[in-house]
């Protein structure tokens, strides 16, 4: 045995009770990489001390990984020319600057506890800098690095140059990893060859919102919550997996998260939640929902849905799950103000805001077949279930957090459902997949083995299985060939029929049998349908257009209205509902969220039964008397078609 003095056998104790206090495997390799090094200069012992507890901690936070990759010594120095509201900084040089109206906070016994925790998330965030900027570029490949910086910055450009990208993982950055800026906010534009777009769009329920200001400073927030926030892992779960993958590591986190997503359901139906919950365990499968175009400028090349095929509670997954209709539900980006007619040039300049709307499949069928007359149809998408899984986390994390900007050319309906398929699975046939058209996107999503077609290929079966929901024109249509077999009615097509009027219509509305007369109040019934959605268009169209002027005819209306669009923002952006917090509300948040959700509803239920009451008296005269030449003709026939019955069955009449 080595013979030791008594200073020496001191200082082995010593070190030995270090390894032990901080395992012996992270202080070796705290040794071997990474070290930060408090600068004496300035400082007491006492401020040395507590410098270096501080830096120990903010080492034994760090990913192993990350201490080895990052081998460098990067000295820390308290400094007096920080802003007051900067608390550190990572500079060029390699220094870590820390604000030194800090020191004394962190010396006092009062205001010790919060200093350190903040100027320990600052270090993490300092270091994630540093190893965002370093970590993949070999010394002398870094000069070329700090050009392609300044290119980047010069430019405005988020990502790095192509130049200064390969095709290899090591070439990447966290901040200019594609996969990263996926998930981050920083998509790929339609058509742009890679390009990014620069704002951030997934604003909301936002930890820090100095990570939207760029791709880097992105990273380091959210590096500091990766390691220091216990429920990182379920508030952004697809954020801490990349982290995790990354490092090959993750820091403890809390107990199991809660299986089931919160989202705001987007009907007003009193039969709805009004907040609901999707457990991606029991969604079965996911489909292309495609609305077939019509003549409207901005329907004219469909509208592209996904249907979550969800089954019912208890039910195993399976193909009987197609038959829980009610529990199904419809993802669909969509411009807020869409059931209002579109302006083609604000829809051009995105002066509309995009949003990811979660709403009944049951609804959705309803809007499309019977007020818009377009058929959808429903195609299976070939996923694993790990992908379905993802993607369902992805579509819940978007509502709570995405706020963009609806173009009709280049961020339509297509162009943000073939991102939440591409971020959200990650499946290799998606990565490099283009369209801007919802019909163009299902043959390629077809061409490249995702979409199966086949269901639909026998469109009677797809009606029974529910692949396929047909247009309310085709039996619009059926009907209005009853009335012509019973009556010599001047029109050849149900069109014509509705084009007529309320009062060219009356005519013909006691000449019919029982089977005409049914047909006829059906059709009367679709009619005023559909002219109750042109009136609602109509007001909130003068609304909105006339927002920078007096309009005195809306009178109260226009109150009501305004309250209306403030209020039903939260539909689309429930963000709004729980401004504290970040990531997916957890369940500590979901009974204030469902007390807000429902007060809110309620509240917009009463506004909309209120501007009902004051429509007609808003409309132009030839409006007005259609409507009330519509509850004219219902009513006229319900009275005919009860004594056609009465009259069949032998009754006397009162």
């Amino acid at each position: 045995m080595i013979g030791l003095s008594p200073g020496g056998r001191s200082r082995v104790r010593i070190a030995l009770r270090w390894l032990l206090g901080c395992g012996l495997l992270a202080c070796l390799q705290v040794q071997a990489g990474l070290q930060l090094v408090a600068q004496p200069r300035g400082l007491n012992a006492e401020q040395l001390q507590v410098t270096e507890v501080l830096l120990a901690k903010a080492l034994n936070a760090l990913p192993p990984s990350l201490l080895l990759r990052l081998d460098k010594r990067v000295p820390v120095r308290w400094s007096d020319r920080l802003g007051a509201d900067v608390i550190g900084r990572a500079t060029g040089s390699g220094t870590l600057l820390l604000n030194r109206r800090w020191l004394e906070r962190l010396s006092a016994v009062e205001t010790s506890a919060q200093a350190h925790s903040q100027l320990l998330a600052t270090l993490l965030h300092e270091v994630a800098h540093f190893y965002d900027r370093t970590a993949y570029w070999p010394e002398g490949q870094r000069s070329l690095l700090r050009a392609c910086r300044q290119q980047q910055e010069s430019l405005g450009l988020v990502g790095l140059p192509p130049r200064c990208r390969g095709q290899g993982e090591r070439d990447f950055s966290l901040s200019d990893d594609p996969r990263l800026l996926d998930l981050a906010g920083w998509p790929e534009q339609a058509g742009q060859r890679g390009a990014r777009a620069v704002a951030n769009s997934q604003q909301d329920r936002s930890p820090d919102r100095y990570e939207l200001t760029s791709p880097s400073e992105f990273v380091a927030v959210n590096f500091e919550y990766f390691l220091l926030d216990s429920q990182y892992a379920c508030r952004r779960p697809a954020l801490h997996g990349y982290f995790k993958q990354h490092f090959g590591w993750a820091p403890p986190a809390a107990e199991g998260c809660v299986a089931a997503l919160p989202y705001v359901n987007a009907s007003l139906d009193e039969q709805q939640q009004a907040l609901g919950r999707i457990d991606p365990e029991r969604v079965y499968a996911v489909h292309y929902l495609l609305a077939e175009p019509n003549e409207a400028w901005a329907s004219r090349w469909g509208h592209s849905m996904l249907r979550l095929v969800i089954c019912a509670p208890g039910r195993p997954r399976g193909p009987d799950c197609l038959l829980d209709v009610s529990e199904h539900l419809v993802l669909s980006f969509r411009a807020f103000v869409e059931d209002v007619q579109l302006s083609s040039w604000d829809g051009l300049i995105g002066n509309y805001p995009s949003r990811l709307f979660i709403l009944p499949l049951t609804q959705v069928v309803d809007e499309y077949t019977k007020l818009e007359l377009r058929s959808l149809s429903s195609v299976p998408l070939r996923f694993s279930r790990a992908e379905v899984n993802d993607l369902v986390q992805q579509a819940v994390q978007l509502h709570w957090s995405y706020d963009g900007d609806y173009y009709f050319i280049n961020n339509n309906c297509a162009v943000e459902t073939r991102r939440l398929l591409r971020v959200g699975t990650q499946n290799p046939a998606l990565r490099d997949l283009q369209s801007i058209t919802p019909t163009g996107l299902l043959s390629l999503l077809a061409a490249r083995g995702l979409a199966d077609q086949q269901p639909l290929q026998d469109r009677q079966q797809a009606l029974r299985l529910g692949y396929f929901f047909d247009s309310f024109h085709e039996r619009y249509q059926l009907m209005f060939m009853q009335v012509q077999a019973g009556l010599e009615v001047p029109a050849r097509r149900v069109e014509d029929w509705f084009a007529l009027g309320a009062d060219a219509r009356a005519q013909w509305l006691a000449q019919g049998d029982v089977r005409t007369t049914a047909a006829l109040l059906l059709l009367e019934q679709a009619a005023q349908r559909r002219q109750l959605l042109l009136v609602r268009q109509e007001l909130k169209g003068r609304y909105l257009s006339g927002r920078d002027s007096v309009d005195t005819e809306l009178g109260e209306a226009e109150g009501l209205l305004q309250g209306l669009l403030a209020q039903s923002g939260f539909l689309s952006r429930p963000a709004e509902l729980l401004p504290e917090g970040y990531g997916l509300p957890q369940p500590d948040e979901w009974q204030r969220l469902q007390q807000q959700s429902e007060g809110r509803r309620a509240s917009l239920q009463a506004l909309t039964a209120r501007l009902d009451d004051q429509l007609l008296a808003l409309l132009e005269a030839g409006r007005r008397a259609e409507l009330n030449g519509g509850t004219r003709n219902i009513r006229l026939l319900a009275e005919r078609l009860k004594t056609l019955h009465q009259a069949a069955d032998g009754l006397q009449l009162p």
